[in-house]
Formats: C-alpha cells, structure tokens, sequence
C-alpha cells in the first residue's frame, strides 16, 4: 500500500477538507437528500435516505472520506474521498464528490480537486477518477481539471441498473503543466 495519508486537512482559498465523521450525517444528509443533485448521475437515487446511508457508511469505512467546508463559514458543503480498492499499482483514485447545488459552477470542485490531487501526487504517480459514461456533467468537469480520458472501462450495478464507467487520470508531469498547476 502506498504511504498516502487518505485522511490530510487540507486548506484552499475557497474550502477546506477535513477526515469525515459520523457526526457530520445530518449536514452531509442535507446536502445530498436534493434529487436534483444526482440527476444524470448512474446513482440517481442517491438522495434517498437509506442509499445515502450506505454511501456515507462506505467513505467512513474507507478511512478515506473527506467532508468539504467552506472557508470562511466554517460549513459543510460536500464531501469526496480517496480510496485504492479499484486502482492499479501506483494510483489512487479520487471520487465519489458532491457539492450543495449552491457551489455548482463557481469553481469549488476545481479547487477541492486541486488540494486532493496535489496532496495524492506527494505519494502516488496518478489520480484516476472513475465517472458514468453518460454522466456528462462529471466528464466535463475531468476534462476542466485537465484529466485525460484512459482505455480503461469499469463496470458497477448503480441504483439497480448496470453501468458502464469511463477513466480518467491525471498524472504528476499532467498535473505540474495543467490546468490546476500553481504557478
């Protein structure tokens, strides 16, 4: 196993990431009970309570799960993690992220993604993400943060359905010359 710490605090000029906790169900809850959040992703059904529940128990049994605050308020807005129960050797992957439909288009999943994969890269050679193959929201936002699309297909059953997914990757020499590179 590599020697990424899955669980860093990490400050950004816009969010701040902290390790997950149970006590943090109520405001991520509130968050991700909004259906229009998961339209168009391959689990639609997210926003109901007991597949919330499985998805938030799972980042907590990760030892990866992140919540994502706000700043300067202090308040939850999201959550993502880091896991490698799906990646090859030298990678971690970075997903299961979601936002308040409030953060949507104001740039804050570029930054939450820029302080993960920075932080990942110390460890790691590559950052792969994992996103529906028709979930064209979440591709774009990979082609934003300079991801490249891979070969690579996986396939999961997602609110009860098969579901083809896509990989993205972004390595160390991506990262230092894309789109997230401080300079």
């Amino acid at each position: 196993m590599d020697s990424l710490d899955r669980q860093p605090h990490l400050t950004g000029s816009r969010v701040s990431l902290r390790p997950m906790r149970a006590e943090d169900w109520d405001a991520l809850y509130a968050i991700a009970s909004d259906p229009l959040l998961w339209a168009g992703h391959p689990a639609h059904d997210r926003w109901q309570e007991p597949v919330f529940r499985a998805f938030f128990d799972a980042a907590l049994a990760s030892g990866g799960g992140l919540a994502i605050l706000d700043a300067v308020s202090g308040a939850l807005i999201g959550a993502s993690r880091y896991d490698f129960g799906r990646t090859q050797a030298g990678e971690v992957e970075i997903g299961w992220t979601f936002l308040a439909r409030d953060q949507w288009g104001a740039g804050i999943n570029a930054e939450v993604k820029r302080l993960m994969i920075g932080h990942a890269l110390a460890s790691v050679e590559r950052a792969i993400f994992i996103v529906g193959e028709h979930n064209i929201r979440s591709r774009r936002a990979m082609e934003k943060i300079g991801a490249r699309l891979t070969d690579r297909t996986y396939r999961a059953v997602m609110a009860g359905q098969p579901v083809r997914h896509v990989i993205y990757a972004i390595d160390r020499s991506d990262f230092a010359t894309g789109p997230l590179a401080t300079r």
